[in-house]
């Protein structure tokens, strides 16, 4: 088959892009949302540059009759069925998008992929066609958006509502980014929400972003004041009341370019992705290249993965373009399941644990406890294990989860950048107080969101506001609290791994992670390492 290449998509790498935080009514109601007129400026701000990634998406060729000429912009306006387009509050959202013309331009570029197939869920189920713009409004369709608030992927799910929803989260794959399984979710969400607001979808959609529990509240409350309980009537929060309007401006925008001066790119009516079951893990590196793309193209598509590989738990599945489908079928029929991954013989050392093997090649316990048939915690010094490995250098995994951090955290800002490997009782406040920074940047530039939790040792990069990695005029961190710092050590004729580690006051199963040393029992003089020590215990070293 003729090899294809995608059309360019933009997606940032940085995280927030205006999120919805929607919650179940079971769960806690979040906090009175900020104005996000800031975000949708950030989208703005993006698109007007250059792309930080771009891929190649084919043009998929459909055999089925289109019931539109061409374009599926046309068989969007066709299914519009909202009103509120003349309100007051729709209007200064729609003269804030008429300010950045290339808007849905970019963001057509980006939808390509992915519109086709969520136009088709959104006509199946009967609901207005204005509900397949709302990741416009989510996230822009970036589907690697990550808010402040924890939302996730094109529809912006938080983790209990995706859960709740049927939606996996784990160390290998997230649910809320799977195109496929989230946009089901989220047109279940609504369908539900839907039905609980009787029928009106603009009080479904303030709940789907402020959550159902805020708005029967607001509606209780004008019911109780003999005012009238319709969504433009509601004491919603500022970003829900917002919302709303956002999504009707686009509605018109999307059903009149021309009269409004957007540019907007026609995407085809024609099926646009195909889902290959594959059964099995299989490493991202391969598959692209049985499906006859690039790493950074199947990713795009399968968003959802976070490592080098598939969930060995599944979902055993990929999507692929239509036309990529039959060769990454037949391909991979010649590959068997066991192969799919390459395998490492790692000989354990005395004192190591399943954790620290774990880290060092980038899996997971569970997955060495299974592949070993090991029931436990407990290995044994000079036993073997086998363990799933990536076929390629990590760099070439460029849209994995640890590849768009590094690439976010390498990104150079303002201040003083400080590495700070996390330690036992560190929080998001007691770092922004130590480096002088907000709780909100610290979590931006490692890709988190202020409610993650932190995990001793990882490591954060701060950009501290001066070179002691301290607020100016700050006196610095409590007493007891760790300062870590990274060194670069130049290896000397005599040391060895051991007595490093003594020196720094640093463990040696630590030393060789940091430097990836798993099979290397010598060092050499002139040899670079990286060590993260405390430098409060350093003195005398």
């Amino acid at each position: 088959m003729t090899p294809t290449r995608l059309l360019l998509l933009g997606f940032t790498l940085s995280g927030v892009i205006g999120c919805a935080q929607f919650q179940l009514q079971s769960e806690s109601t979040p906090e009175t949302p900020e104005d996000t007129t800031a975000d949708v400026k950030l989208w703005a701000d993006f698109l007007d540059a250059p792309d930080a990634i771009s891929a190649a998406v084919p043009p998929a060729i459909s055999e089925q009759a289109s019931p539109y000429p061409d374009d599926l912009w046309a068989r969007v306006r066709a299914g519009f069925a909202m009103d509120g387009v003349d309100h007051e509050r729709t209007a200064a959202e729609l003269a804030y998008y008429k300010r950045h013309p290339v808007f849905l331009d970019r963001v057509s570029e980006r939808a390509t992929p992915y519109l086709y197939h969520i136009v088709s869920e959104v006509e199946a189920r009967g609901m207005p066609m204005e509900i397949a713009l709302l990741p416009v409004v989510e996230s822009a369709f970036q589907p690697f958006a990550y808010s402040h608030g924890r939302a996730a992927g094109i529809w912006q799910f938080i983790p209990g509502t995706a859960r709740h929803f049927g939606l996996k989260q784990t160390w290998w794959y997230d649910g809320r980014r799977d195109i496929i399984a989230s946009t089901e979710a989220a047109l279940t969400y609504l369908e539900r929400l839907n039905n609980m607001f009787d029928g009106d979808w603009q009080l479904a959609l303030a709940a789907y972003n402020a959550g159902e529990g805020t708005v029967m509240r607001a509606i209780r409350r004008n019911q109780a004041e003999g005012l009238p309980t319709d969504y433009w009537s509601l004491r919603l929060p500022q970003e829900t009341r917002q919302y709303v309007p956002r999504l009707l401006a686009i509605r018109e925008l999307v059903d009149a370019p021309d009269e409004h001066g957007m540019a907007m790119r026609s995407i085809p009516n024609q099926p646009y992705l195909e889902v290959v079951e594959v059964g099995s893990q299989i490493d991202l590196a391969l598959a692209a290249d049985l499906a006859d793309l690039t790493i950074d193209e199947l990713y795009v598509l399968n968003p959802g993965f976070n490592r080098w590989a598939t969930d060995p738990e599944g979902p055993h599945r990929l999507v692929v373009p239509i036309d990529n489908a039959e060769v990454f079928a037949g391909n991979l029929e010649s590959i068997p399941p066991a192969e799919r991954v390459q395998w490492a013989r790692h000989r354990v050392e005395p004192g190591q644990t399943l954790g620290q093997i774990a880290r060092r090649y980038n899996t997971t316990v569970s997955v060495l406890q299974e592949t070993n048939n090991i029931n436990g915690h407990v290995i044994r010094a000079g036993s073997h294990l086998i363990v799933p490995t990536s076929s390629r250098p990590s760099q070439q995994y460029a849209l994995s989860a640890d590849q768009r951090l590094t690439r976010n955290q390498n990104r150079s800002r303002n201040g003083n950048r400080v590495e700070h490997r996390v330690q036992r009782g560190d929080t998001f406040w007691g770092l922004s107080r130590r480096y002088g920074v907000g709780v909100r940047q610290i979590a931006q530039w490692n890709n988190m969101a202020p409610a993650d939790t932190l995990r001793p040792g990882q490591t954060l990069v701060i950009w501290a506001s001066d070179s002691n990695g301290r607020q100016a005029g700050n006196n610095g961190p409590a007493q007891g609290q760790p300062i870590v710092q990274r060194v670069r050590y130049t290896v000397r004729q005599g040391d060895s791994l051991y007595r490093i580690a003594q020196r720094f006051r640093v463990s040696v199963d630590d030393l060789r992670a940091w430097n990836n040393l798993s099979g290397q029992r010598y060092l050499q003089p002139g040899q670079q390492l990286t060590l993260h020590v405390d430098v409060r215990n350093q003195s005398g070293s």
